[in-house]
Parts: C-alpha cells; sequence; structure tokens
C-alpha cells in the first residue's frame, strides 16, 4: 500500500520521526498514543456540536 503512495508513507515517516523525537521507539506506544488522541479528538469535536 505505501508503495503506491509516497505522499501517506511520507506523513506515516513523518510522525514517526516525531514520536521518536519525543522519546516513543516503541511501535505499541506510538499506537496507543495515537489512539489516545484520536479518542480526544473525537470528544473534543463531539463536545463543539453540542
Amino acid at each position: 500500500m505505501l508503495q503506491n503512495n509516497p505522499a501517506l508513507k511520507s506523513k506515516i515517516d513523518q510522525l514517526w520521526n516525531k514520536f521518536w523525537a519525543g522519546g516513543i521507539a516503541n511501535p505499541l506506544t506510538a499506537i496507543e498514543q495515537i489512539t489516545y488522541l484520536l479518542f480526544m479528538k473525537r470528544l473534543d469535536d463531539l463536545d463543539r456540536k453540542q
């Protein structure tokens, strides 16, 4: 999938570099953080909608 979409690969690489620079080297920890951020964004979106 990433081979066919260099823009997506670039975004993923940028995100991974930000996690790495922030001290998160474990991919599972990075996935946990992304999940948490998505959850918080969803809560914020729902709150703003009300």
